[in-house]
């Protein structure tokens, strides 16, 4: 399936705000995190991928149909470097999952910047952590480099 990064415009953040929730939801059980008594999962940057240049979010595409398949949320905001890029937020709907949908959008991810990237999968998840393994060494052709929960790599111009 071919797919593209389609960049969240003001008018669809609803839509991604939904899409937030459910992979919160489902990290839910194992990061720990907890929902409001409103039944929702604060996200306190939310808003700011909307007001600040160095944060972007994307819709996954399917390239044909433009069928949501998923987002990712991309910002300047890394722990292992001074400077580069950070995968924030990622998901698949899990519908697409185990289709090479994943990995595919995290290559159109790292293709938007040269320099250093960084990608944390959710606390306690080996599924999000072995995804990033694959999905790195995938683009890099090298092993994933992973420290403190972060996994890193440079990429050159």
């Amino acid at each position: 399936m071919d797919i593209y990064l389609d960049k969240v415009t003001t008018d669809k953040k609803d839509a991604l705000y939904r899409l937030l929730q459910y992979s919160l939801f489902e990290e839910s059980a194992t990061d720990g995190n907890e929902m409001t008594d409103d039944a929702v999962f604060e996200y306190k940057w939310f808003d700011r991928y909307f007001t600040e240049p160095d944060r972007l979010a994307f819709f996954i595409r399917e390239q044909n149909s433009n069928k949501l398949l998923g987002f990712a949320m991309i910002n300047t905001y890394t722990e292992h470097f001074t400077e580069g890029h950070s995968v924030a937020e990622f998901m698949v709907l899990p519908k697409y999952r185990k289709q090479h949908i994943g990995q595919k959008a995290a290559h159109l991810c790292f293709d938007l910047f040269s320099g250093n990237w960084e990608a944390s999968p959710s606390h306690g998840s080996l599924a999000a952590k072995v995804f990033w393994e694959k999905a790195i060494k995938s683009y890099t052709n090298r092993p994933a480099e992973f420290e403190n929960g972060i996994f890193y790599f440079t990429k050159a111009a």
